[in-house]
């Protein structure tokens, strides 16, 4: 039996279906390149703990001089690269505290590392500004272990891992790592899984 063509009112659902899923995702890649724009800073709690990506020496000095930061903590850990350099000169130049963790968005983030990192969060003169590279996967886990253990609460913690900061939460993608690092830690932060 013959197949029939598609109707025109099927093809017109499929074309607009089609062309709305583009729009979709170009509106995600501008809001993904608007964060990157601009640094990607945001307050995880204004006065306490900021969060952004990889800050070039004028926005360090920017968000320093506004926010009254005083302490660094870089998640791409020691570097020979010029950011690097950059990044220890500015804090110096400046009077910041600098410290390094090493983190991968694409490992898990086990308990013990994650107490590591919270207890050096603690340890910094605040604010604290803490970055990785994008300030969307490694920054998003440090910033929502940090508010949920500072009385953030889930809903808010949680939203530190999202697509607001630039985080793409979608299985076999590079970070999702970051996400079940969160699920697996949410217990320990006193969530329930």
């Amino acid at each position: 039996m013959p197949s029939r063509p598609p109707s025109r009112l099927a093809l017109r659902f499929l074309l607009r279906a089609g062309l709305f899923f583009i729009g979709l995702l170009i509106a995600a890649a501008g809001w993904a390149g608007f964060l990157q724009y601009r640094g990607n800073f945001h307050p995880v709690r204004a006065g306490e703990m900021y969060r952004s990506a990889q800050p070039s020496p004028e926005a360090l000095t920017n968000w320093a001089g506004v926010n009254g930061i005083r302490s660094v903590v870089n998640l791409r850990g020691a570097s020979d690269s010029d950011w690097y350099r950059d990044e220890i000169a500015t804090s110096k130049r400046l009077g910041l505290a600098h410290a390094d963790f090493r983190m991968s968005a694409g490992e898990h983030l086990t308990p013990a590392r994650a107490n590591e990192l919270l207890a050096l969060l603690d340890s910094m003169p605040g604010p604290v500004l803490i970055h990785c590279k994008s300030g969307a996967d490694r920054t998003g886990l440090a910033s929502a272990l940090w508010l949920a253990r500072h009385g953030g609460g889930e809903e808010a913690a949680e939203s530190q891992i999202s697509f607001r900061f630039g985080h793409v939460s979608l299985p076999l993608t590079a970070a999702w790592p970051m996400d079940q690092s969160w699920e697996a830690l949410e217990p320990e932060m006193g969530f329930a899984s």
